[in-house]
């Protein structure tokens, strides 16, 4: 009998789910608010389904209405309806009111265990300072929440990237890029006299650069190198992520320690283990047992500065500290974007991998929103700079993006199909570009366009110059002017492709 009910409960929510919401307020809530308490029980399903529609499509003119009407089922007989009304009110942009009313039943009604766990993740989300005085009455995963809360709303956080990082012997940082890329980003951190004198080498392997600070350091120096995607902080490595031992390193005095000397506001982070999905419940235990160990580091979900990151590799398991800087600082002059654009530490590895003679003039003959040109712009040595593409909004794009980098050069760029670009025969010193891969822009013949590249690249570049581009395609050079000069495979995010570099050569 209780299942055939749970069932009904179940079908009547789902039909209710998908009304309008016209439907939902004018029609069926009038029928509830007349029906008699046994019906109104059987009906419950209709309060959890008014939060979620509002939440959908409900106008916004009407939710103090919408509000004062969930507040009303909070005191209504019906253990279950009064749940409903609970997990509603957080979806309808709850006031103070609302709050109030939560707090009350708290306080007034002792309300049966299970109640009181629909109260604490209502509170969760709507909790304010009113929720603090009463918060030894919830469970400190509401606390935590609540003081989250509020302090994001109180004091935005923001990362220090000009304050010298504390306790830097021995702290192992970590340089993530894209499978294939942590060649580039070796090779830049070795070639920069401020950055080698900072930091050495311990290992690299397949999306990763590890490194130790050789003297005291800003995140203002790490973010000197371009190559790279992420950095983070290692907090310590486990042989299982078992939740008492990651809250252990979540909580350490070190960690506190970062936090306080980089952060401008309330610690704040986002835990999360890489790779294993959302694991909600691991998350929970964790920053749950880590409040309790250490009340002043929070964890929030919704904007915090940090994240907190469980990567496996090799049997081990590494927790680390990364700062979430979006956007990021490096490429601020990237105001705007086309569909399908580069990935700007690849644009700056291609930008690097072309090199510098001290005089060049470069092409991107599918340069979309620049971002390959701008980073090769940044490394100077650069006479003309060019670009060309199908669409006038990319070229609009790309210009508003060069003028946001302030390079003190102006690009030329042309509306055109690249086999149609004007250029002299030999006149290019530099052809850079990341081609369309045909994976979210669809291209009619890929494979011809690339061909077509590799043509215009022999008669275009004067000799010793270069294309460099990334290849989707295994297919290969067969104009003798070009040698292949390097390849390198990297991960495109679900699809390889090959980083090239030909060189022209003399006839």
């Amino acid at each position: 009998m209780k299942k055939d009910k749970i069932n009904a409960a179940k079908e009547l929510y789902k039909q209710l789910r998908h009304l309008s919401w016209n439907e939902l307020w004018s029609e069926k809530v009038p029928a509830y608010n007349a029906a008699d308490a046994v019906t109104r029980a059987s009906q419950a399903a209709l309060v959890r389904a008014v939060g979620v529609v509002f939440f959908e499509s409900g106008p916004a003119g009407l939710r103090t209405e919408v509000t004062a009407w969930l507040r009303q089922q909070l005191r209504d007989p019906d253990e279950k309806i009064r749940r409903y009304a609970m997990a509603a009110l957080p979806k309808t942009g709850a006031e103070q009111a609302d709050e109030e009313a939560l707090i009350g039943l708290l306080e007034n009604s002792n309300p049966p265990e299970r109640e009181k766990k629909y109260l604490s993740r209502a509170l969760d989300k709507i909790g304010g300072k009113a929720t603090l005085e009463v918060i030894d009455k919830l469970s400190s995963q509401t606390a935590m929440k609540v003081k989250a809360g509020i302090a994001r709303e109180d004091s935005p956080a923001e990362i220090l990237l000009e304050s010298l990082v504390p306790e830097f012997t021995e702290l192992p940082i970590h340089l993530r890029c894209r499978r294939g890329l942590e060649v580039f980003v070796r090779n830049e951190l070795e070639s920069s006299p401020q950055a080698s004198a900072l930091f050495s080498i311990h290992s690299t392997h397949p999306g990763l650069v590890k490194l130790y600070p050789r003297a005291a350091f800003r995140f203002r120096d790490i973010l000197s190198l371009r190559c790279f995607a992420t950095f983070s902080l290692v907090l310590g490595t486990l042989p299982a992520a078992e939740p008492e031992a990651v809250a252990a390193l979540v909580a350490a005095p070190r960690t506190r320690d970062l936090l306080h000397a980089l952060t401008h506001g309330t610690s704040r982070y986002r835990l999360e283990w890489i790779g294993q999905g959302h694991r909600r419940g691991w998350v929970r235990e964790v920053a749950q047992r880590a409040f309790e160990l250490c009340p002043k580091i929070l964890n929030d979900a919704r904007h915090a500065p940090w994240a907190i990151e469980v990567y496996s590799a090799a049997g081990r398991f590494s927790v680390e500290l990364r700062p979430r800087l979006s956007p990021d600082p490096r490429f601020a002059y990237r105001r705007r974007d086309v569909p399908a654009a580069s990935h700007p530490p690849l644009a700056a590895c291609l930008a690097r991998l072309a090199g510098n003679s001290g005089h060049d003039l470069v092409w991107d003959p599918f340069c979309g929103s620049g971002l390959e040109l701008i980073e090769r712009a940044r490394l100077g040595g650069v006479t003309r700079i060019f670009g060309s593409d199908l669409s006038a909004e990319a070229l609009e794009i790309a210009r508003s993006n060069f003028a946001a980098a302030d390079l003190g050069i102006s690009p030329t760029f042309q509306k055109c199909d690249f086999r149609e670009a004007r250029f002299e025969p030999g006149s290019l010193s530099q052809i850079l570009t990341n081609p369309p891969m045909g994976r979210r822009v669809p291209i009619p013949n890929l494979p011809d366009l690339i061909r077509d590249l590799f043509a215009i690249s022999a008669r275009l570049l004067r000799p010793g110059g270069c294309l460099v581009f990334a290849n989707p395609l295994p297919i290969k050079n067969t104009n003798p002017m070009l040698r292949l000069h390097s390849s390198q495979r990297i991960d495109m995010g679900g699809f390889d492709c090959m980083v090239e570099c030909h060189i022209k050569q003399k006839r």
